[in-house]
């Protein structure tokens, strides 16, 4: 059997490894074709993001995107099924993630309200709460965010439980249990299928959970992944592509013939 044939499940990032803004069209067409061949052969296609709901389907509605995601992981933790025409979420994971959540912020609610001010205070920054995290920053530069992640990486160290995941000058806590990479196995041990049938793709910090051999055997990331990911992807054996974006991640996926 070939490398491509025993591979079942394709967990992507979405914006900078299969989307990009700029693009024309934003997801390669090649690169649909290719994920509903593998959809046609009984592989499984996950789209593992930062986004919510909302505003993933937004903007895959304006892509015109011709194939479907069959799951979805979306703020990097919470998994939803496609059956039919809407997606339906996978329980009992998302119970446990939204109560454990509840569980941790609760806790720390005190230290994290001071934090808040406290960096309020010493940087122009964006600071906010929503419903999946009660700190959320958007800085107006990588600098100032670098700044402010080292900031809330030392305060997480206080808490074992607590992590700050960055997507570039977007920053938010969650739960240290709950990322792309425990949603993408808990997926794998739904479906039974093990971390050497499975590719995982990504380019940001946020991805760097899903982008271990303990998620994924295959990973690649497409040319314009950040140098910290790129760094990981190599040591843990996987791939760079030449391509940036949706072209870099389809270049990748001719390679592993899938």
């Amino acid at each position: 059997m070939s490398l491509g044939a025993s591979l079942r499940m394709l967990s992507t990032d979405f914006d900078g490894t299969i989307h990009d803004d700029f693009g024309d069209p934003k997801i390669p067409h090649a690169l649909q074709e290719r994920i509903a061949a593998f959809q046609a052969r009984g592989g499984h296609w996950v789209i593992n993001t930062g986004r919510d709901m909302a505003s993933l389907m937004e903007t895959l509605g304006r892509a015109r995107v011709s194939v479907q995601p069959d799951y979805l992981i979306l703020v990097e933790r919470e998994i939803f099924e496609r059956k039919h025409d809407r997606f339906v979420p996978v329980e009992p994971w998302n119970s446990r993630c939204t109560e454990d959540h509840a569980r941790l912020f609760q806790s720390v609610a005190k230290e994290m309200e001071q934090q808040i001010q406290s960096l309020s205070a010493r940087h122009g920054a964006t600071f906010y709460g929503d419903a999946f995290s009660p700190l959320c920053a958007i800085a107006q530069s990588i600098l100032q965010m670098d700044e402010i992640h080292a900031e809330l990486d030392t305060f997480c160290q206080r808490h074992p439980n607590l992590v700050a995941v960055r997507n570039d000058i977007y920053i938010r806590l969650s739960h240290r249990g709950y990322s792309k990479g425990t949603a993408l196995s808990e997926l794998g041990r739904i479906l039974g299928i093990g971390p050497e049938a499975r590719v995982a793709a990504g380019d940001h910090l946020n991805d760097l959970p899903m982008l271990r051999r303990e998620h994924a055997h295959h990973l690649i990331s497409p040319s314009n992944a950040l140098a910290a990911v790129q760094l990981q992807v190599r040591a843990e054996g996987g791939w760079i592509a030449s391509k940036t974006a949706g072209q870099g991640t389809l270049e990748g996926l001719i390679r592993l013939g899938l």
